[in-house]
């Protein structure tokens, strides 16, 4: 296990509004208000898109991932974190819920997705903690290391 300690900073809600793409404003958001470190809550409407919904072989060395296309309106409940790459870059991990029709479907953002009417995200920033996201050559994913 690898931890860090910190302290809560600003909190940003934000009013996402319809087709802004996710996690794509978010990041931008973060660069452009010197975000490094946060968490993420999302809840809203979803009408696009892909999500990753597990690797096609779990126990294969590198993660091919299964993206589940989103069309149609889709309601959305999301918790994520944002931390910075190697070379600074806010890079957000998150994963949803997304439901319609009472079918939902669970699973990571990060391919991109679109807001349908709104999206209300709360960005809580951490300060003074010390890791970033790093490849990691066993699985090729940018996991959360310290510095």
């Amino acid at each position: 296990m690898q931890y860090s300690e910190g302290t809560i900073g600003r909190v940003f809600t934000l009013r996402l509004e319809e087709d802004e793409r996710v996690p794509n404003c978010i990041e931008q958001f973060a660069k452009e208000h010197d975000i490094k470190t946060a968490m993420c809550t999302m809840i809203g409407g979803i009408d696009g898109g892909n999500i990753v919904v597990g690797p096609k072989d779990g126990d294969a060395s590198i993660i091919d991932p299964i993206l589940y296309p989103i069309s149609d309106a889709h309601e959305v409940a999301a918790l994520g974190t944002l931390f910075p790459d190697e070379d600074g870059k806010p890079v957000l991990h998150m994963h949803a819920a997304l439901g319609r029709d009472g079918k939902t479907h669970t699973g990571c953002i990060r391919p991109g997705l679109d807001v349908w009417l709104v999206g209300e995200v709360i960005i809580m920033e951490i300060l003074n903690t010390d890791m970033l996201r790093k490849k990691e050559p066993k699985s090729g994913l940018a996991l959360l290391a310290k510095k």
